[in-house]
């Protein structure tokens, strides 16, 4: 399973509420006593199974019940639509119905009859499965697992895997064994499902529901009402307006440095109180980009009926393709002859009188209700206004509206007898969609919204703009259809960063976290949710409501909107922590430049912070301390403190050279640690610097302030999931590997490098190429799972023994029980970042709306990991945000023992916070690519050291007026800290209570910092380390041949060796030859991080992760003497094999499973059959598949060739066309270069299948597919020569 703390509460929600429907005659009327039938303390697998068994027990076939509760993605489906196409009828008539669950991801199951196992629609887990002549299926994560590969090969008969979605079973009684696509045959012919869906409308299939042309209101009026509503200025032109003209939601960079709502002075909208949640560690994220094909945003609409005894009246009536609705789209609903619509007002009294508020959310909940009991099927909740605005009658929040009158439902029992649509002025952005959708709407019409498009379309600059080919040239319908596009992408993007393929699976699921909202509020509207520090009331929600509300009737007609400052600084506006005038006094104090540190601008600085707004959870708190304060020269030494100090992983390619270097020169003589983030790291900063002559090294040209010894390079190297620069020889070069699984201005989401900073270098260090846009996947394709997380760790201990392994985690609720399973996964170090750590590009509501704040995530790790005996094993890190002495005091009393700085530390070397890191025009070139602005950067290596030793000696003076001596002593002290007495503009009840909580440790933070790298235990590895003969060779560049057994428990074998080599010659350096031969089952990651030199075969199979990261060398899997499989058509290898990769050879004579060769830079393979998701972000190198692939191959492949056999011609379906084309081989060089590949493929595996193809070559050539990226449509492999006759008569493009 996966996904047991994400995923699973909307399962729950809507279990709950179609319990009453649920009747069967076998129950005898005895259903009350079943309810309820879910229990939110137990598994998400548990309640999966517990409504597995009421279907089985209410005569629901086994095989049945898995298809309607763990549905295959069957959109877009080739192999679907070619052999079982009926599925799709029953997929649809239950898709309105039950909503999948998410979660479980390899499920085996038997009602005592038939025994199945099934995987779920993403493919998350491994199912090997393999037949034997003497009558025996064998499904399991792993093979190997009885370690009888070489002695049972005669008797096995076939090997395969479960692919996404795919199901088999078999018969106890008769033995029977059917295939995924006969059971799906015959379930969906059990009833006439074609027939049951004649009812059901679909209107962007049968209708024409264009946006409205013409403006509804007049230019003051829109205004007027934008005002009254709550937007701002930049609301408009940097949201609406830039998501209505590119149809795609804005990128902005840095990070959110505004006061959280409750905290601010400034009046926020509802949805700004809630915070989105993902997933990290314990289920994947979804990649919404080049895995969309197992997402829906289908909504249905209409009353839902029983699932114990469906019918044709069971099932919603109109199914729309999207939730946000333009005006046309809602009035077809609520004209809907089967829907029976009732559109219900949503307004309160203005005025401030008590309860105002509450009496209308009663009363709405009530209209809702009658409604509902009255026939209705959608129920409208709008606040839209026809004709003036009434400044008595504020809008009730649209959010507050749509969570109360869903919970009155679920309450009264009529909850499936309607949908809910929110119709309202408010709702402009993915992340006000999706709050609605989360709890409880079906749909949204974001009607404002939609009428600022058309104003927008209709003003007289836009039309002049576009005449002149500033903007594109749109009409009102084109730029409502942007604006609903961009949004629903956004929505599609937030429910994968969760790990949720489809929004009936996350509609309702409420997985939000609430900052600033009072018990009073979460019980009426948002029951269930997670609101820790308490806030606002309903009568406090009501004032923040009207204050916006009296701005649309101002005493002359507005001429524009104002603007608040929530995105960009303003003076007098929003506060921002990062601002020009911090920016400034900070330059200044520390000398920019290398002009010496100032210590009367210091003192200018701390009072400057010391008197800011309250912004952070941190700012309400005060230190009460327990002792009298003693001299600040009793207290350790700054040098002490400064170990302690971390910057943030912050990539070369997103920073400049410039900048990346410095920061690391910097961090590495006050003696903390500079991190590579996810760009990897030139070699030639492995060394010191040893040619300074004034200030100025030939080597380092560009940098200045320099001094001899100096070391540039990052103690921290990043390993994330788009693995660029991760090398044997990178990994060998650093104290600490860090596991990026989020980052705190975007988790869930992949690093983005725009393609005018892939600089040559940076394309270099990247291994891809230059121009052209890198995305890190959402999620590591080889962490779908804390096991999985543990197997990395295992990875990184295993080449490289001495480094200490961190992971990289974003507060949410949640992360201490996540964190709990990163320290027994051998973590050394864990990082907690929070939501307002910055970034180079990343969409504009992901910095605004996602992950928490450090001090509630900090604490529930420390306290969690305290409680559970496992604080002793990691050092806790914090960061986000952190610019002074005070944080770090903060940090150091809820727990952590290092400390985190990102942004302040590019601001130490001359970042002015010009935010416009994303476009590559930074102005003083700390974020560009651009030469001509990277000589402007004006900071040097002591620049930084003068900030980080005033925030050193700032801590040492807290520490002397607390009365203690070291951090060592108050680390974890939260006892000392207390909630300050301070009133808040906004409200009175906001409860910091739990960041107050005290555990008393065990271990003490310079023990946990000092103790060792947790170990591995014993290795095969070591015992190859150990011979003689293989040091010999590594020590001499000699050759060696050795071989060797293995099983599934001997995993990342050949890493550590890999890794001593690395380490002495780099990744192709070594001259010598390591042959090593492995005789059985090999354990995950087998030959990860292969480097030049190492010839390694495998004789027998392998599970996942197969050449991971590997940069040089060769695998070779064949399989055991004696096998009876077809080895074409036989599973050998398993999931997401060469990841990463940067070099080298593979080879294997069989199939391969999902995700081969993923993130592939400049590896060569060749294998006979692949998986979905094939070529995946490959940048570089050339992959063979001698058989069939799963679909959307060369998704997001922008580098490398792959040639295809396509026997049955079903090939072109299964392609990923965004990026690449497909063609036959048209040129001799492209020839000569597969079949040379097929030809080594023959020596080295024997493979039967490569003869049969090279000795009826002629005949096989034609039926070979080159898929193509852009960049390489001009290399000689994919263009004939001038004058060269065409390759292929039949030639083909596609």
């Amino acid at each position: 399973h996966n996904g047991e703390i994400n995923t699973l509460q909307g399962n729950l929600n809507w279990m709950a509420s179609r319990e009453a429907l649920m009747t069967h005659p076998v129950w005898e009327g005895r259903e009350p006593e079943l309810r309820p039938i879910c229990d939110g303390s137990i598994s998400d697998s548990g309640n999966l199974d517990r409504v597995a068994e009421l279907l089985v027990r209410s005569e629901t076939p086994m095989d049945q019940t898995m298809m309607t509760l763990v549905p295959e993605a069957y959109r877009n489906h080739p192999t679907l639509d070619a052999t079982y196409p009926e599925a799709k009828n029953f997929y649809d008539f239950y898709a309105g119905m039950q909503e999948a669950w998410d979660g479980p991801a390899l499920l085996v199951f038997s009602d005592g009859e038939t025994v199945g196992a099934r995987l779920d629609r993403n493919g998350l887990r491994p199912a090997r499965f393999w037949r034997t002549a003497d009558g025996f299926l064998y499904v399991a994560s792993e093979v190997g697992v009885f370690n009888d590969v070489l002695t049972n090969a005669e008797n096995v008969v076939y090997k395969g895997r479960l692919g996404p979605g795919q199901m088999v079973t078999a018969k106890l009684g008769s033995g029977e064994f059917n295939t995924h696509a006969d059971i799906c045959k015959s379930v969906a012919a059990a009833k006439p499902y074609a027939e049951m869906l004649k009812a059901v409308s679909r209107p962007a299939v049968d209708e024409n529901l264009v946006p409205k042309e013409e403006p509804m209101l007049s230019a003051t009026d829109c205004l007027k009402y934008q005002s009254a509503t709550g937007y701002s200025g930049e609301d408009l032109d940097l949201v609406i307006q830039s998501m209505a003209c590119t149809g795609m939601e804005p990128t902005y960079c840095m990070g959110d440095d505004t006061p959280l709502p409750a905290l601010a002075a400034s009046p926020h909208l509802l949805y700004d109180y809630f915070k989105q949640r993902f997933a990290q560690v314990t289920n994947p994220a979804i990649d919404p980009l080049r895995e969309g094909l197992v997402m829906s945003l289908e909504v249905h609409l209409g009353s839902r009926g029983n699932i114990l005894q469906p019918d044709a009246d069971s099932i919603p009536k109109v199914v729309m393709d999207y939730p946000t609705l333009n005006d046309t789209e809602l009035e077809y609903v609520q004209e809907h002859p089967a829907l029976n619509t009732k559109t219900v007002a949503c307004r309160f009294k203005a005025g401030g009188s008590k309860g105002a508020l509450k009496a209308a959310l009663e009363d709405i909940c009530e209209q809702a209700a009658e409604a509902a009991k009255n026939g209705a099927q959608v129920v409208v909740l709008s606040d839209r206004v026809s004709g003036d605005l009434d400044a008595d009658a504020p809008a009730i929040p649209a959010l507050l509206a749509v969570g109360a009158v869903h919970h009155h439902l679920i309450q009264v029992g009529l909850r499936m007898k309607v949908s809910l649509i929110s119709d309202t002025a408010s709702a402009f952005s993915p992340h006000h969609v999706a709050v609605l959708l989360g709890y409880g709407a079906s749909a949204v019409c974001p009607f404002l919204a939609l009428e600022s498009c058309r104003q927008y379309n209709a003003a007289p600059r836009t039309q002049t703009l576009m005449k002149n080919g500033k903007l594109p040239l749109l009409s009102p319908q084109d730029m409502q259809d942007n604006l609903v596009a961009a949004i629903n992408k956004g929505v599609k993007k937030i429910l994968s960063k969760m790990g949720i393929s489809l929004l009936s699976s996350y509609a309702g699921a409420q997985i939000f976290e609430i900052y600033g909202l009072g018990q009073e509020v979460v019980d009426v509207a948002f029951k269930g949710s997670i609101s820790r520090i308490g806030g606002l009331s309903l009568d406090e929600i009501a004032a923040e409501t009207e204050s916006f509300w009296k701005n649309g009737f101002p005493e002359s007609d507005p001429k524009k909107l104002a603007n608040m400052g929530f995105y960009a600084v303003r003076p007098g506006l929003e506060y921002h922590g990062n601002n020009g005038e911090m920016s400034k006094l900070l330059h200044k104090a520390i000398g920019l430049g290398g002009n010496g540190a100032d210590p009367e601008m210091f003192e200018l600085l701390h009072k400057y912070q010391s008197e800011v707004p309250v912004a952070t959870l941190r700012d309400v708190m005060e230190i009460k301390s327990d002792r009298k304060a003693i001299s600040v020269d009793e207290v350790e030494s700054a040098e002490k403190i400064l170990a302690r100090f971390c910057t943030g992983g912050m990539s070369l390619g997103a920073i400049s050279r410039e900048c990346h270097e410095t920061i690391a020169v910097a961090m590495n003589r006050i003696g903390g640690k500079s991190n590579s983030g996810e760009g990897g790291e030139d070699v030639q900063r492995f060394l010191p610097v040893e040619d300074v002559v004034d200030g100025v090294s030939p080597t380092f040209a560009h940098l200045g302030g320099l001094e001899n010894g100096d070391l540039p390079f990052s103690k921290i190297k990043q390993v994330s999931s788009g693995r660029f620069g991760v090398t044997p020889h990178f990994l060998m070069n650093c104290e600490q590997l860090e596991i990026k699984v989020s980052q705190g201005a975007k988790p869930g989401e992949g690093g983005q490098l725009p393609g005018k900073k892939v600089s040559p270098y940076i394309a270099t260090l990247r291994a891809s190429k230059p121009g052209v846009p890198l995305i890190s996947p959402p999620p590591h394709h080889d962490i779908y799972s804390i096991e999985d997380l543990a197997q990395l760790i295992y990875d990184l201990h295993m080449i490289n023994p001495a480094a200490k392994v961190s992971v990289k985690l974003v507060a949410e609720a949640g992360i201490g029980t996540v964190a709990s399973g990163v320290a027994k996964a051998g973590a050394d170090i864990i990082q907690v970042s929070g939501h307002d750590g910055g970034t180079g590009a990343s969409p504009i509501s992901s910095i605004k709306h996602a992950g928490g704040p450090w001090e509630m995530g900090l604490t529930e790790t420390h306290l969690t990991l305290t409680q559970n005996q496992l604080r002793e094993r990691v050092v806790l890190r914090a960061d986000g945000g952190l610019k002074t002495g005070r944080d770090v005091m903060m940090a150091a009393l809820m727990g952590a023992d290092e400390y985190g700085f990102g942004t302040v530390a590019m601001i130490a070397t001359g970042c002015i916070m010009a935010r416009i890191c994303h476009t590559n025009n930074c102005p003083v070139g700390v974020a560009s690519q651009r030469e001509e602005l990277r000589a402007r950067m004006p900071g040097v290596p002591g620049d930084v050291v003068n900030f980080f030793v005033d925030v050193a000696n700032e801590v040492r003076g807290s520490l002397a007026q607390m009365g203690y001596k070291s951090l060592n002593e108050v680390i974890g002290r939260s006892d000392l800290l207390v909630q300050s007495k301070d009133g808040l503009p906004k409200t009175k009840e906001l409860d910091l209570s739990y960041i107050e909580s005290f555990v008393p440790e065990k271990s003490t933070s310079v023990e946990r910092i000092t103790q060792p790298t947790h170990e591995l235990g014993p290795v095969l590895d070591n015992e190859l380390l150990e011979e003689k003969a293989i040091m010999d060779a590594i020590e001499t560049e000699g050759t060696v041949d050795h071989t060797v057994g293995i099983m599934n428990t001997d995993r990342s074998v050949a890493t550590r060796v890999a890794g001593q080599v690395a380490k002495r010659y780099g990744n192709a350096g070594f001259a010598g030859a390591l042959n090593l031969t492995f005789e059985g089952s090999a354990g995950q990651s087998f030959a990860a991080f292969c480097c030049g030199g190492l010839n390694i075969k495998l004789v027998g199979e392998a599970n996942d992760y197969v050449g991971k990261g590997m940069a040089g060398g060769e695998i070779v899997i064949v399989p055991p003497p004696g096998c009876a499989c077809d080895s074409s058509v036989s599973c050998i290898l398993g999931n997401t094999c060469l990841y990463g990769a940067t070099g080298g050879r593979l080879h294997a004579n069989g199939t391969a499973g999902e995700r081969f060769a993923v993130r592939n830079s400049l590896a060569e393979a060749v294998v006979e059959g692949a998986g979905d998701h094939c070529c995946e972000y490959m940048t570089g190198g050339v992959v063979v598949v001698l058989g069939k692939a799963g679909r959307n191959v060369g998704a997001g492949m922008t580098g490398g060739l792959a040639y295809f056999l396509d026997e049955d011609d079903t090939f072109l379906s299964k392609v990923n066309g965004e990026i690449v084309r497909t063609q036959r081989i048209e040129s001799s060089v492209g020839e000569a270069q597969l079949k040379g590949l097929i030809e080594d493929h023959l020596e080295k595996t024997g493979s039967p299948r490569a003869k049969q193809i090279l000795a009826d070559w002629d005949a096989f050539l034609p039926k070979f597919w080159q898929v193509v990226p852009p960049s390489e449509q001009s290399t000689p492999e994919v263009m004939p020569e001038a004058g060269e006759p065409a390759k292929l008569a039949a030639s083909a493009t596609a």
